[in-house]
């Protein structure tokens, strides 16, 4: 005997048939960001906020660009990170256009976004997840966290791990180096650079290089020329103002005493390969690596 099922009990079997208990399908995905603080989700993001150029780039390596809503100026990479909505600069952010966003994921730089506006956002409830990596495997685990909370595991583990086994290679390759001590320019007015802690630093050390202002106090010391001339290192390398301009190195020349400028050791790294803990640190390692091997070849001993 054939029953007949009327268009309503299509419909309540249909309901009945898709309904779970909510714990039965929505698992929540919970990580640890750069400030140590859990960061859950009850879904995978879907509207993500990206409040630095790195964070930009970390989200799209986790495989989540798609899911990226809102980014700040000088999110240049990837390409496709230019076409989407800026809502002000790391420093001073539209919270307006960013809470008509609707992001359900913000991905805040901690020492680089004005505490008092990522707060505001944090009261309205949105999930906030600190980005701020001081060693390789930092930017790796940011790269799988993201992945997590995006719900791109996959694809994010796979990059991050690509990432762990580029450093591993540099790091094999250049751990019996000569050390090469070696200053390197962050800004140029004011004077600064880095210290021991920063991963630039690190990177320096990677290629066998010893930073010359390692045991500065401060993360970011700012520094006069004289105390450079006094730390005469063998090579400077500088990022300067954009990906080709190398024109703060000029200014080291005008010092014929100083043994980077006697050996023709100034030397440029794009800046956006060496100042982003992203997975391109990969691509400024490589290069800064490269120069500093032309530095030791150009000793006369």
């Amino acid at each position: 005997m054939m029953i007949k099922i009327t268009a309503f009990a299509r419909i309540l079997i249909g309901l009945l048939l898709s309904w779970v208990p909510l714990g039965a399908h929505a698992e929540q995905r919970c990580v640890i960001d750069d400030k140590a603080r859990e960061v859950c989700l009850d879904k995978p993001a879907q509207r993500i906020a990206a409040l630095s150029p790195g964070a930009t780039e970390l989200i799209f390596a986790a495989g989540a660009g798609a899911q990226v809503v809102a980014v700040v100026s000088y999110s240049d990479y990837p390409p496709a990170a230019q076409q989407i909505t800026s809502v002000g600069s790391h420093t001073r952010l539209d919270l307006e256009r960013l809470i008509a966003l609707q992001p359900d994921l913000v991905l805040a730089w901690g020492t680089g976004n004005p505490s008092e506006q990522i707060d505001t956002l944090k009261r309205l409830g949105l999930p906030v997840y600190y980005v701020e990596p001081h060693e390789f495997g930092d930017i790796a685990d940011n790269i799988v966290n993201m992945a997590v909370l995006a719900g791109t595991e996959p694809e994010g583990r796979a990059e991050a791990q690509r990432f762990r086994r580029g450093i591993a290679a540099l790091q094999q390759r250049y751990q019996g180096a000569a050390p090469v001590p070696t200053f390197y320019q962050v800004w140029d007015s004011p004077l600064m650079s880095t210290n021991g802690e920063h991963y630039i630093s690190k990177v320096v050390s990677l290629c066998g290089g010893e930073n010359v202002f390692a045991d500065a106090d401060r993360l970011i010391p700012r520094l006069s020329q004289e105390v450079v001339l006094l730390r005469n290192p063998e090579v400077i390398v500088a990022g300067g103002m954009g990906e080709r301009n190398a024109h703060w190195l000029e200014a080291w020349r005008a010092f014929p005493e100083l043994l980077a400028t006697q050996r023709d050791n100034l030397f440029f790294v794009p800046p956006s390969l060496i100042q982003r803990p992203t997975p391109r640190l990969l691509d400024g390692a490589a290069i800064l690596c490269e120069k500093l091997d032309q530095a030791r070849a150009r000793r006369p001993f």
